[in-house]
């Protein structure tokens, strides 16, 4: 909002935090009292002023009829709205002086990247299009709408209505409370949580091909995100801007919560604490993390996604969308079918952590780091001790017997490649590729969560119960914490991989860059990003560890490896190591670049800077 509307703002504020009323005298025995006087509820409030309060009290009241003053004037210069009759709408509308103190909470906050997608429709010249902004919740949605109302001038404010959706509303109660609103003056028109309106996505196209064309603004928020998606691939058509807020990457993550920390993205990242985004949300209302634990982490994929999906189905053509899902929705079924297909995911995730990583050289590594540990109190040799093929079948084997439980449910593979399609149009799994240098080999998908703390605190509970088992029990505390702590790292560092290679493919444009990892008969580059352009690549090793060793990069320096690459995506003009340390170069000509740094920077590879400045992608999905 322009200067006037926050000195108003402002004004009241001040205003509320001044005491009300006036200061009486009386002459009582001969001797002055001063009385503090006011008016409460048609009855007249009075206390006694002691002595030096008296100069004090009439400073704040004196500014207090100041500062009324000042408001009464500049409330003058704000434009009223033309005769909207809002007692007379079907929907909960509010503008003029009751939105300007709703939208004044969020002034303190940061704003996400794609606000300046908002402001950039706002700006275009009119044409039948709508903006929609859609994504899971504690994102971020209401806040950017509210920050939008509040960057406004005092004119455009005037022309500006929110409207706050119920279940019980309907598109025929809205047609008719946009026509008033258009008479009336209106041309700003923000609805929040249009999906919750049964008949919004088979009759969506009112809103472009009549209002937008008429020359009013459209701005549409929702919980359903699905919903949108179904929409925009029916009755919008290319009539929508959409405005994703699922994925926040790490760089912006750490900027709006001001947390500094990789491990904390991994084990929280993914949405926004409710207390400061997502005031609205009574249901989720809360400080803590949706991640914080494992029943948090539940609760959001049953109301945040499983809920989601299944109540956008529901209201889409009546139902039609639901393909070979409606057995399970009819059998009630859906919502667990979902969650124990996520869960699955996370699973498998796990056993590919284990059957690459915790037998790998690593361990051996950690074993001998151990064993010459400096601190004697953590000095230990109870790696060399672990049967590691026993432990590892033992953890497979129970994660194994938790997949054929889930599938005596009656999933099927339809069903399964179904639901993954609407997690994808969530925004909640992202693709990334897997290359092999094998000729002719069509490369394969690997699925990352976008929300890296609901994928974390999954796995983590997963570990926590696969050490309750009764082969785990028997052993002690240092045992267990050990082996524990040691998958968990394991899953940290293969999420480090996945963040890392997903916010470079995401944020680099795909039509002159391949972002993808490099399998070989053994071993494996962690990231190949290919200039297609150019043919030349650079290539990378992600770990975990803020410790340096030679062993990182051995798959780097190995000159068949490189070879082989080469012959496939030309010349390789980088060679780095991604990891939590300080950055360097080795003497072998291979650098090391700290790894929080490298996504806080816009992610470009270090040998084709210059070239990748100007393909870095902005985010507006146009239509």
């Amino acid at each position: 909002m322009d200067s006037v509307a926050k000195r108003i703002n402002e004004l009241k504020t001040k205003i509320g935090e001044l005491p009300v009323g006036y200061i009486s005298k009386k002459n009582i025995n001969g001797r002055v009292r001063y009385y503090h006087q006011w008016t409460e509820l048609g009855k007249i409030k009075s206390k006694y002023i002691k002595d030096g309060e008296l100069e004090i009290l009439q400073e704040q009241i004196e500014l207090r009829r100041k500062l009324q003053k000042e408001l009464k004037a500049l409330e003058k210069e704000v434009p009223k709205m033309k005769n909207v009759p809002l007692t007379e709408l079907h929907t909960k509308v509010s503008a003029g002086e009751s939105l300007m103190r709703m939208t004044e909470s969020v002034r303190r906050y940061e704003r996400r990247d794609c606000f300046k997608s908002i402001k950039k429709f706002l700006e275009l010249p009119n044409e039948p299009r709508i903006c929609v902004i859609y994504g899971l919740r504690r994102t971020g949605k209401t806040t950017m709408l509210f920050q939008t109302i509040q960057d406004m001038t005092a004119e455009d404010f005037s022309k500006t209505v929110y409207i706050k959706i119920e279940t019980d509303d309907t598109m025929a109660g809205l047609n008719k409370d946009l026509q008033l609103l258009y008479d009336s003056g209106i041309r700003n028109v923000f609805i929040d949580e249009i999906t919750l309106m049964s008949d919004f996505i088979d009759s969506s196209s009112l809103l472009s091909d009549v209002y937008a064309a008429m020359g009013m603004k459209i701005i549409l928020s929702g919980t359903d995100s699905l919903g949108f998606w179904l929409a925009k691939n029916q009755e919008l058509y290319d009539r929508a801007y959409s405005i994703h807020t699922t994925f926040i990457p790490f760089r912006e993550y750490s900027k709006l919560l001001k947390k500094d920390d990789i491990d904390e993205y991994i084990r929280y990242g993914g949405t926004l604490r409710a207390g400061e985004i997502d005031f609205d949300d009574e249901d989720l209302l809360s400080e803590e993390s949706a991640f914080r634990s494992d029943e948090s982490t539940r609760r959001y994929i049953d109301t945040a996604i499983s809920k989601n999906i299944q109540h956008s189905l529901a209201h889409c053509e009546d139902g039609g969308q639901f393909r070979h899902l409606y057995t399970l929705y009819e059998a009630g079924e859906l919502t667990s079918a979902i969650n124990r297909i996520i869960e699955d995911m996370n699973h498998r995730f796990i056993l590919e952590v284990l059957t690459r990583d915790f037998k790998s050289n690593d361990l051996k590594l950690a074993a001998k780091n151990l064993r010459s540990e400096a601190n004697s109190e953590k000095r230990t040799d109870i790696l060399d001790d672990i049967d590691i093929e026993a432990v590892t079948q033992r953890l497979m084997d129970i994660l194994e017997i938790r997949n054929s439980e889930d599938r005596k449910i009656g999933i099927t593979k339809t069903h399964i490649e179904e639901i993954k399609e609407y997690l994808k149009a969530l925004d909640l799994i992202y693709y990334t590729s897997v290359e092999t240098t094998i000729p002719g080999a069509a490369p394969y998908d690997n699925i990352v969560f976008t929300q890296p703390g609901m994928r974390y605190c999954q796995a983590q509970a997963l570990v926590h119960s696969l050490m309750k088992d009764s082969l785990f029990s028997a052993q002690s505390e240092q045992m267990k914490e050990l082996v524990t702590n040691r998958i968990l790292d394991e899953v940290k560092g293969r999420m480090l991989e996945d963040i890392v290679l997903m916010e470079t493919a995401k944020k680099l444009n795909p039509k002159r860059y391949r972002v993808f990892k490099l399998k070989f008969a053994a071993g494996e580059f962690d990231m190949v990003i290919y200039d297609r352009e150019k043919n030349v690549c650079g290539i990378y090793e992600i770990k975990h560890s803020d410790k340096s060793d030679a062993n990182q990069y051995r798959h780097l320096a190995d000159a068949d490896k490189c070879e082989q690459t080469e012959r496939r995506f030309g010349q390789i003009v980088s060679k780095a190591v991604l990891y939590r340390g300080e950055s360097f170069e080795t003497e072998s000509g291979i650098a090391y670049r700290n790894a929080k740094e490298y996504l806080k920077n816009d992610i470009v590879d270090f040998s084709l800077e210059q070239a990748m400045d100007n393909d870095i992608q902005n985010g507006m999905d146009l239509i």
